[in-house]
C-alpha cells in the first residue's frame, strides 16, 4: 500500500488539535498509523479567532503524526463545529427528460446540487446537503430510488449552514500549513460515524458530542440524519466556573476537574478535602469535594436541558419519532464521572458513552479508542470514504473509455475491411488495372528512429 491509500483527518477544537493518519485493512476495518495532538491556541467555540496561532498548532500536529507514521501528509479532511452552524429542512424535485429510463447516482447529483444552488442568508454558505426520504411520481417513503422509473423525483434534505468567514478562515489555516483541504465535515457527523451502529441509527439515537467549546448534537432516526445542532458550551465553561467559584488559576481548576470532578455531589462527604498549592509563597487553599461538584453540577444540568430541549424541538415525544436507542455522549467532556446517571436522570433516556471503535481494528491501543479521538476517527473514516469514491469514479471513467476506443477500433476495422472487398471488386471488374500500393506498417522504434534521424539532419 502507498502513500495514497492513506486517509488523514484533522479536528480543530477549541482546546486540543489532532491530526490522524489511518487506512483500510485487509478485512475492511481501519487501523490508525499515526497521532499528532497539539494544544489549541487560536480557537474559541468551534470558531478560529486567531489564525497564526492556529497554523502553529496544526503544523506541530501534523509534524507528530508524520512522525509517529511514518507517512507524508498532503491532504486533509477537516471538522467543522461552532455557534454559527445552524440546520434547516427543504425540499426539492426535478423532472427527468427521459422517464423511460431508471433513475441513477446523476439525477440524484442534480438534484443535490440543485439544493446548493438555495440561497442562504448573507454571509453564510450552505456545508452539507443530506438527502433524507425521495418521492418518485408521488410515491413517497422511498429510501433508495436508483433503478426505478419515474418522470419526477423529489426529496427531503437536511440542509446544514455555517458562515462562509468562519469556513475561510479555516481552508486558510490549512493552506497555509503547507496542506491541501480535500473536504469539509461537520463534526457531530464525523464522530456519530465513528461511535453509532447502524443498529442504532435505525431504532433512533442522539449522539452527543461534549467538546472543550462546545457541544454538538446529532439525531438519527430509520437510518438517516433527522437534526443536526450546535450548543456554545462545552468542558472549557465547567473549567472557567471552578476558576472562578474557588479562587485559583484555570490550570488548577482543569486538574481538579479532570481529577477529582463529578457531576453528582450527593456521593461526596463534607470532611473530602483537596489542598492547592497557593501562588508565589501564599498559603495553600482547601476546597471540599463537595463544593466542586456542586459547581460542576449547575453547569452540566444546564448543558443537558439545552441539548433535551432540541431533542423535544426534534419531536421525540411523538411516537413516530421516538428515539429508541437513546443518547450516546462522546467527546472529552464524556469522561466526566458520573455523567452518564445524570443525563439519564434529566431526560429519562437511556444512555451510554460512545467510544470509536465500532469500525477501528482489533488491535488499535487504549488510547486511540478514548472518546476523546471520537471527531478524529469519524474524520478518516470520511476521508478514507472520499477516496474509494475517487477510485470508482475513475474505474468507471477508465472503463467507459476503452469501450469507446474498442468501438472506435471496430469502426476503423469494419471501415479497412470495407475499402479491401472494394478493391477487389474493382480489380475483377477491370483486370489490367495496376496493383494498389501496399503501405508498409511501420512499427513504433523505425517511426521514433525516422523523426530521430530528420531532427539530426535539421540540426546540420
Amino acid at each position: 500500500m502507498g502513500d495514497k491509500d492513506i486517509a488523514v483527518g484533522l479536528d480543530i477544537g477549541t482546546t486540543k488539535i489532532v491530526a490522524m493518519i489511518g487506512r483500510k485493512n485487509e478485512y475492511g476495518k481501519m487501523e490508525i498509523l499515526g497521532i499528532g495532538r497539539s494544544k489549541s491556541l487560536g480557537v474559541h467555540r468551534g470558531v478560529v479567532n486567531n489564525i497564526t496561532q492556529t497554523i502553529q498548532s496544526i503544523q506541530q500536529a501534523v509534524q507528530e503524526a508524520e512522525t509517529n507514521s511514518g507517512f507524508k501528509i498532503n491532504d486533509v479532511v477537516v471538522g467543522i463545529a461552532g455557534q454559527h452552524i445552524r440546520s434547516l429542512q427543504h425540499s426539492d424535485y426535478i423532472t427527468r427528460t427521459n422517464s423511460d429510463e431508471v433513475i441513477d447516482e446523476k439525477d440524484i447529483q442534480t438534484l443535490c446540487n440543485q439544493v446548493h444552488k438555495l440561497v442562504m442568508l448573507p454571509g453564510e454558505e450552505i456545508i452539507h446537503v443530506l438527502p433524507q426520504e425521495y418521492k418518485v411520481d408521488g410515491q413517497s417513503e422511498i429510501t433508495e430510488p436508483i433503478g426505478m422509473y419515474g418522470g419526477r423525483l423529489e426529496a427531503n434534505f437536511h440542509v446544514v449552514v455555517g458562515q462562509i468567514s468562519s469556513i475561510r478562515n479555516i481552508g486558510r489555516c490549512i493552506k497555509s500549513s503547507g496542506l491541501e483541504l480535500s473536504g469539509v465535515t461537520l463534526q457531530p457527523l464525523a464522530s456519530a460515524n465513528a461511535v453509532l451502529s447502524q443498529e442504532e441509527k435505525e431504532a433512533g439515537v442522539a449522539l452527543v458530542d461534549i467538546g472543550g467549546g462546545t457541544t454538538d448534537l446529532a439525531i438519527f432516526k430509520d437510518g438517516i440524519i433527522r437534526h443536526t445542532a450546535v450548543i456554545p458550551f462545552g468542558g472549557n465553561v465547567i473549567t472557567e466556573d471552578i476558576k472562578e467559584g474557588c479562587s485559583i488559576i484555570e490550570k488548577q481548576a482543569e486538574l481538579l476537574k479532570v481529577k477529582f470532578g463529578s457531576a453528582w455531589p450527593g456521593e461526596n462527604k463534607d470532611n473530602e478535602i483537596v489542598s492547592i498549592p497557593g501562588l508565589r509563597g501564599r498559603e495553600p487553599k482547601e476546597i471540599t469535594l463537595k463544593n466542586l461538584s456542586k459547581i460542576i453540577h449547575f453547569r452540566v444540568v444546564e448543558i443537558i436541558e439545552q441539548l433535551f430541549l432540541e431533542i423535544k424541538n426534534y419531536g421525540h415525544e411523538e411516537q413516530k419519532k421516538k428515539l429508541i436507542a437513546g443518547i450516546v455522549i462522546t467527546g472529552g467532556g464524556s469522561q466526566l464521572k458520573h455523567l452518564k446517571q445524570l443525563v439519564e436522570y434529566i431526560t429519562g433516556m437511556d444512555t451510554r458513552i460512545g467510544y470509536p471503535n465500532e469500525h477501528l481494528a482489533g488491535d488499535s491501543d487504549g488510547e486511540t479508542t478514548s472518546p476523546l479521538y471520537a471527531t478524529a476517527v469519524g474524520l478518516v473514516l470520511n476521508s478514507i470514504e472520499k477516496i474509494e469514491k475517487q477510485e470508482e469514479e475513475q474505474e468507471l471513467q477508465a472503463e467507459e473509455e476503452k469501450t469507446q476506443s474498442d468501438e472506435n477500433e471496430e469502426e476503423g476495422l469494419q471501415k479497412d475491411f470495407d475499402q479491401e472487398v472494394n478493391q477487389e471488386e474493382n480489380l475483377q471488374e477491370d483486370p489490367h488495372a495496376p496493383e494498389p500500393k501496399k503501405e508498409k506498417r511501420q512499427s513504433i522504434f523505425e517511426k521514433w528512429f525516422d523523426n530521430f534521424k530528420d531532427f539530426l539532419d535539421n540540426a546540420e
